[in-house]
């Protein structure tokens, strides 16, 4: 995205005056409310299907060209939302096949959302004409800037029409049975296949420990899902419009692999709701910028923050408010990661139904209030940052984070079947990575890799192909790979690799994995550093959850176990491979030793934010403190924001050479929750 689309950032966020058309004068109110915010964009349409469609064949517009028109009046442009995301009673009493089936094969009642099969023809055919109708009907008119696919796609349909469907994807897959039994390795408990037809998707009263065939059914759900959302789409763009099309993600879901979104829709966007204040404020905003940064990286340009609760949430087991500036540090938190949007649900509180007590710029009561002037502070804040808007985060860093790799590793029934702490581990690199001043990516196994400085690789379980040789041609190429235990263990059918693990990369790493030891929840081990070591580490360092026992064939060891039979052998190690470093951690360490190896890796590997690293003199940032930057050809904005619960000194109170003050004001300290925006000039 780039300001050739929108040319501000969008502040607002879901509005349903559906809810309300019985009730002009609070329509009225909303805009005034909206002006005195400074909303400027809002969605609609989100599941106003009964509505606009009140019975098969008869619509309903003109209430809605009558918003538009009335909000476009007031200033307010609108995301125009395609209402797949929860289909009509009528809907789903005349084609009854549009409901879902679920894995014990019962088809389920009317109700919910998203309870509808993608598969159906019926159901896309419905699909098709009420988007194409919407598009008649507003989709030229200047308030709508883009289009909303359904909402929060997810959730699985194992009916006849699936199965039918999902055979037909393993056929075209594989191309023929004797490929998928090798693939599956169907002969373990005599499974074998002999036709495609005989193929059942997983189900817990039948069968769930192939992993082969779980796998492919995940793989099978995401194709299906991506494809319905691409249908979507072409029903918009045969209709007449050419406007953007997002569909809005969600935190870490399991239940889709967003990197096949990433080709299909022009915005990448997401629902933000972190569950702030439940532990430090440090430890939650280091998750979210976790996952802006992996929303930023799916198409490496600005995205959208769709939904963000502006108070509390309804549905998480304590929703709690958010504090006095929580709201503004956590938006712009979002705008400092690449979003060019900060959006809400909801504009105003709905009156019933499921979520009545979910937090809105507008309550009940319909008055002014604390929540409301929070959100005008946002609206300022975007306001004074217009500058920044379309401008990216340039990474030199990189995380592994593969979808399919995890899928397979959650269920492969190995060394534990429970607290892998998968999540754990990316969180400590990460925050490494952060703390050294490096800003990342989070990308695939079969993303390009060679631009980056520096590639950490968490439980890389899976080895897809062409990813070993990948790494090894980045690092003889000069590049600093980091490794982790249980990586390069299945090939992409989930077959056990042979010959030695880490997959293809034994010789670059100078180790084989020989055996990995599991650590009963409390257990703990720990490593001590090798005299002289290459990092120049000096303390002891924890571990737990797993130990790898590995053989050294030319690697260097940096820590050494202190415990149990393997105490003495490697727990972390490294070697020089052609121009570049691989590292090898083999276990799951405090955090401090992440912080420790990658503030040192990411300064040699020079993969630091060159002009944030101005601000702190080179060195490492403060814990607690996010700093990251978003570039434009003209300039730098280097956005700097406490997360800790007290205030911190930056290391000068002279603003270093070339650098302004964008937002905010300098004093050289950071109050808890403060954003301090610099613009560093490049003309």
């Amino acid at each position: 995205m780039n300001k050739a689309l929108f040319g501000r950032m969008l502040h607002g966020g879901d509005y349903n005056p559906e809810q309300w058309l019985d009730r002009p004068e609070i329509l009225a109110a909303d805009r005034e409310y909206f002006r005195r915010m400074h909303i400027n964009t809002v969605s609609l349409g989100m599941f106003s299907w009964a509505v606009l469609e009140p019975c098969e064949g008869v619509f309903n517009f003109d209430w809605l060209v009558q918003i538009i028109d009335a909000l476009y009046a007031a200033g307010v442009s609108v995301i125009m939302a395609t209402p797949s995301g929860a289909r009509p009673k009528w809907l789903a009493d005349a084609y009854p096949e549009v409901l879902r089936v679920d894995a014990e094969r019962r088809r389920t009642l009317f109700g919910g959302r998203h309870n509808h099969c993608y598969t159906s023809p019926v159901y896309r055919e419905k699909v098709k004409i009420i988007n194409t109708e919407i598009v008649r009907c507003v989709g030229r008119h200047p308030a709508v800037l883009a289009w909303h696919i359904s909402n929060e796609y997810g959730g699985e349909c194992y009916c006849p029409l699936c199965q039918e469907a999902f055979r037909s994807w393993l056929a075209a897959r594989y191309g023929t049975i004797d490929k998928l039994n090798d693939a599956w390795q169907t002969v373990f408990w005599s499974h074998v296949y002999t036709d495609f037809s005989q193929i059942e998707a997983p189900s817990p009263i039948g069968e769930h420990a192939l992993h082969g065939l779980t796998l492919d059914w995940k793989r099978f759900v995401t194709a299906r899902t991506a494809d319905f959302a691409s249908f979507e789409i072409e029903t918009i763009r045969a209709a007449g419009s050419d406007k953007p099309a997002t569909v809005n993600m969600m935190y870490d879901y399991a239940g889709l692999d967003y990197e096949r979104f990433a080709g299909t829709v022009d915005i990448i966007s997401w629902d933000n709701y972190p569950p702030w204040h439940k532990t430090e404020e440090k430890i939650t905003a280091l998750d979210a910028a976790m996952q802006h940064d992996y929303m930023r990286s799916l198409k490496k340009a600005p995205f959208l923050l769709m939904e963000s609760c502006p108070s509390a949430t309804n549905w998480q087991a304590v929703s709690k408010l958010k504090r006095p500036g929580m709201l503004l540090a956590s938006s712009l938190q979002a705008v400092a990661h690449g979003a060019d949007s900060v959006l809400y649900f909801q504009m105003r509180q709905s009156r019933g139904a499921s979520e009545k007590f979910h937090g809105a710029a507008i309550d009940h009561w319909g008055g002014e209030t604390r929540v409301m002037n929070e959100i005008t502070d946002v609206g300022l804040a975007l306001e004074s940052l217009g500058a920044v808007c379309g401008s990216t985060v340039h990474a030199a860093a990189a995380i592994i984070m593969d979808r399919e790799s995890r899928w397979a590793m959650e269920d492969a029934a190995g060394p534990r079947n429970a607290g892998l702490k998968y999540k754990a581990l990316f969180t400590r690199i990460y925050n490494g990575l952060r703390r050294g001043g490096a800003a990342v990516d989070i990308i695939s196994e079969e993303r390009d890799i060679s631009a980056y400085r520096i590639v950490a690789v968490p439980m890389a379980y899976m080895c897809k192909p062409g990813f070993a040789e990948k790494l090894r041609a980045f690092v003889s190429s000069g590049g600093t790979l980091v490794v982790s235990y249980w990586s390069g263990i299945v090939d992409e059918y989930d077959r056990c690799c042979l010959n030695g693990t880490p997959h293809g990369l034994t010789d670059v790493l100078g180790l084989r994995s020989c055996e990995i030891d599991a650590l009963y929840d409390g257990e703990q081990n720990a490593a001590i550093p090798v005299a002289g070591n290459a990092l120049g580490l000096t303390r002891r360092y924890v571990c737990d959850t797993l130990c790898d026992v590995v053989d050294l064939c030319g690697a260097m060891p940096v820590l050494t176990y202190t415990d149990d039979f393997y105490a003495g052998r490697a727990a972390l190690t490294f070697k020089q491979f052609g121009a570049g470093t691989a590292w090898y951690i083999g276990a799951l360490f405090e955090e401090e030793l992440f912080s420790d190896i990658f503030c040192r890796l990411v300064t040699t590997a020079g993969a630091a934010q060159p002009y944030a690293m101005r601000l702190f003199g080179g060195s490492s940032v403060p814990e607690g403190v996010g700093v990251t930057t978003r570039e434009n050809d003209d300039a730098a904005y280097v956005f700097v924001q406490n997360f800790n619960r007290f205030s911190l000194c930056l290391p000068s109170k002279v603003l270093p050479k070339g650098a302004s003050v964008l937002y905010g004001t300098y004093t050289g300290s950071l109050a808890p929750l403060e954003t301090l925006v610099f613009a560093f000039s490049k003309t």
